[in-house]
């Protein structure tokens, strides 16, 4: 089995790229998904959430509100640091024991675990190969803008609160270079995958 983890900035096209290699084959584990598994109301997870940040970042019913939430951390680099030290092990254990179940019945899978976070969480140290999406900071600009409708300078707060690009690239194994047409990242991640099912079918008992 080899694993894979997938980030890169805002807009980078991560989840696109994710996509790629999924459609390839490779088995995906979104942290972000894992996130808001954890986070289900009731959970011991949002209890602990709740009790740090208070009761008015849930509704009537008890779910989240993760984009009061969200403004909150970005606002605020204590409060955003106080939440990844809640979330960031969690959803790395959580992480741990799908790709190890994967293993277990496809012992040459590729695994892709998709993290915006994956080096600020620490998960870089326990994934076979970090791949990192790459977008320069214009055409980040530009794809959050054009996609969510955000300001200039509210895609600028959450791009300030990512690791920077240059200290991401650092941590990477592999890179897909995002800044071009689309067809040119897709041959690229699709030539990678053939890379990592021959790693993984090295790496299998």
């Amino acid at each position: 089995m080899l694993t894979a983890g997938l980030t890169g900035g805002l807009g980078s096209g991560k989840s696109a790229v994710a996509d790629v290699l999924r459609n390839a084959g490779a088995h995906r584990i979104d942290a972000d998904a894992l996130a808001r598994e954890l986070l289900a109301p009731d959970s011991e997870v949002l209890t602990e959430v709740v009790a740090t940040f208070g009761n008015g970042i849930v509704d009537a019913q008890g779910r989240l509100d993760r984009g009061l939430l969200g403004k909150r951390i970005f606002a605020n680099p204590d409060e955003r640091a106080a939440l990844e030290a809640i979330l960031h092990p969690r959803i790395n254990r959580l992480a741990q024991e799908r790709i190890a179940a994967i293993g277990r019945r496809y012992p040459e899978a590729v695994v892709v675990y998709e993290a915006p976070l994956l080096i600020e969480s620490g998960a870089h140290r326990w994934v076979d190969r970090v791949l990192v999406v790459d977008a320069d900071e214009a055409t980040q600009m530009a794809r959050v803008q054009a996609r969510d409708g955000r300001s200039a300078e509210q895609v600028r707060a959450m791009m300030v609160a990512q690791l920077p690009r240059d200290q991401r690239l650092a941590y990477a194994d592999d890179v897909i270079d995002n800044n071009g047409q689309w067809h040119a990242t897709r041959e690229q991640a699709e030539l990678l995958m053939e890379r990592y099912r021959a790693q993984a079918r090295r790496a299998s008992p």
